[in-house]
């Protein structure tokens, strides 16, 4: 996926039609996938192509965070991140780059993303896409209780992933996306490129330009911890 096709929706701006009703009449479904990207990979690509189709989505919005309040490592610039985003999901025309989080100051929150976005688009119906590891530390986000109540929950079921770790969010009702194992993490790509290894077959061909062109992840440039 390299090249965008012809009136692929740009960044932060609302579904073709003008609102999150569709030509037809129908409410459009939206999925959410939020996170670092630092740097996108292909397991990030694969969970949005299995969510379009578990889900049946209409589009497919990616949010890289701004400022993660969770992490304690230095984090690459937003607009590299971006730049790296784009050059990923080219190619898809449901998916779209939501730089909200990216553009808002301060931490960022998937609750405040949320309830701005469906301010923003009330119809629509909003799907939350996570994986087993965020799923398993949901206890500890922001207004998660209340997050839930604003979105379909769909979570990424990879054999031996971790499970919630709070007992009232084993509870809670979500949708399975059936991801198969992917041995690909960010921090395992930042610690190959660290030491000078390949990385051409964990990220999209464009992203791995991208960051041989920038010289991203060098020891000098390496994000520090995990």
């Amino acid at each position: 996926m390299t090249r965008s096709p012809p009136g692929r929706p740009k960044a932060n701006t609302p579904p073709r039609g003008g609102g999150a009703i569709g030509v037809s009449g129908a409410v459009r479904r939206i999925g959410l996938l939020g996170g670092t990207f630092d740097p996108v990979h292909n397991a990030h690509v694969a969970l949005a192509c299995v969510a379009l189709d578990t889900l049946a989505l209409d589009q497919l919005r990616w949010v890289p965070a701004g400022e993660p309040w969770q992490k304690t490592r230095r984090i690459t610039s937003g607009a590299d991140r971006i730049a790296m985003l784009d050059l990923a999901i080219a190619g898809e025309p449901r998916f779209v780059l939501e730089r909200c989080e990216i553009d808002r100051m301060g931490p960022s929150y998937t609750f405040d993303t949320v309830r701005n976005l469906q301010q923003r688009e009330p119809n629509a119906q909003w799907f939350l896409i996570v994986g087993r590891d965020q799923f398993a530390n949901l206890h500890t986000w922001h207004r998660w209780k209340e997050l839930l109540s604003l979105v379909t929950l769909a979570v990424a079921a990879r054999p031996g992933a971790a499970q919630p770790a709070d007992a009232q969010v084993q509870g809670r009702a979500y949708q399975v996306l059936p991801l198969p194992t992917m041995e690909v993490s960010a921090s395992t790509i930042r610690e190959r490129l660290s030491r000078g290894e390949g990385i051409d077959n964990l990220v999209p061909p464009g992203v791995a330009r991208y960051i041989g062109q920038h010289a991203l992840y060098l020891p000098e440039r390496a994000p520090h911890g995990s």
